[in-house]
């Protein structure tokens, strides 16, 4: 039976989050229906506002999310009701080429993911005139219940916080492993991170991590310099321009070993200021989107002949299903902080509100709490 769900959806580019009453559609033979307990207010998701992110409007927002499974498909395998769970927004078949080469960040099944459909290419959510609509990246945590195929939830531990879990569904992943896998940084190196967001500072705590001996993060927002500084960084600039002189007294005038760059809309311009950072033999791993139009203006003889990297990354290039849990049991651990990233919760109608602190700069990570 088809349940009654509240949920923002966007609706057009450059219009504001709608809060509205939705039918939820019964899980299929591989999915589960998940009681949305909390939602990290990812960057990601305001891209679909700004028009970042080509995706097709109308959608449910919102892909990091924990909650309680209520219900399960008859084909389900790796859950069951009750279990806790967080969502991972990008799908692990497990039996692709990519997953079964250690690389579920890129399973093939996360083709198509822009239409918000559900695997079988359906709508899971239907707005009250009638009209189904998908969901980001086929999740929708926006909504105080989802559904979604198992291999998009992940089972955690039922004592762990909600409202902390959710937010290893997107950025802490992707800002701890851009560090760790796809910069590669390692002990004693010097790190560089452009941008102290949701998915930045995290990367922050993934260099520090690490073992690098120097962690420089670099934001315009004093804030997030300072919080920042709390959490793993050894120094912190407002520009990559006012980093240099330190980075380079440091290295002997070579650079970073690593950078990633994790700004809310990147540009191929700061891309390439970020490769200049770098040493011969540096990375400079991607994490942010944003131009949609192709251009980095860098020189070709600077990366031949200084044989430096720049690599994208997805989800930190992590497998969710190993990630998860890991980054969790670091948490427990004290090595991972998760507590101190949210700077305030919210409610379901305060969700402009909460984009509009984003943008002001005022929260590290706000969070989204349902009430049921």
């Amino acid at each position: 039976m088809s349940v009654e769900v509240n949920g923002a959806i966007i609706r057009e580019v450059g219009a504001k989050w709608s809060v509205e009453r939705m039918t939820l559609r019964d899980p299929g033979p591989t999915e589960v229906r998940i009681k949305v307990m909390a939602s990290g207010l990812c960057h990601s998701d305001d891209h679909l506002v700004t028009g970042d992110i080509p995706n097709a409007l109308p959608l449910v927002g919102g892909h990091e999310g924990a909650g309680i499974v209520e219900a399960v498909g008859s084909a389900v395998q790796r859950l069951k009701v009750g279990d806790h769970v967080a969502t991972a927004y990008l799908p692990a078949c497990g039996i692709c080429t990519w997953c079964a080469q250690g690389m579920q960040y890129i399973c093939d099944t996360g083709a198509g993911m822009e239409t918000g459909m559900a695997l079988d290419g359906s709508a899971r959510f239907t707005t009250t005139d009638g009209q189904g609509i998908g969901a980001m990246q086929r999740l929708g945590t926006f909504a105080d219940r989802l559904v979604t195929d198992e291999a998009q939830a992940v089972k955690i531990d039922d004592d762990l916080p909600f409202d902390v879990a959710c937010l290893v569904s997107c950025g802490v992943g992707t800002g701890w492993g851009g560090a760790v896998n796809a910069a590669g940084v390692r002990p004693r190196d010097t790190a560089l991170v452009v941008g102290v967001g949701g998915v930045g500072i995290n990367a922050v705590q993934g260099a520090a991590h690490a073992g690098a001996a120097y962690v420089v993060a670099v934001d315009p927002v004093a804030f997030k310099r300072e919080q920042a500084l709390t959490l793993g960084a050894t120094h912190a600039f407002a520009s990559v321009a006012e980093a240099m002189p330190f980075v380079r007294s440091v290295t002997n005038g070579q650079g970073a070993d690593a950078a990633v760059v994790t700004v809310g809309v990147v540009t191929g311009e700061l891309i390439a200021e970020v490769f200049g950072a770098v040493r011969k033999r540096g990375t400079v791993a991607v994490a942010s989107i944003g131009q949609n139009a192709p251009g980095i203006p860098i020189s070709p003889l600077e990366l031949v002949v200084y044989a430096k990297t720049v690599r994208g990354l997805l989800f930190g290039n992590c497998n969710p299903t190993h990630d998860i849990p890991a980054l969790l049991g670091y948490y427990r651990s004290g090595r991972l902080k998760l507590d101190e990233l949210i700077t305030r919760r919210y409610r379901l109608d305060e969700i402009n509100q909460a984009y509009e602190d984003m943008h002001a700069g005022i929260n590290l990570r706000g969070v989204l709490v349902h009430e049921h």
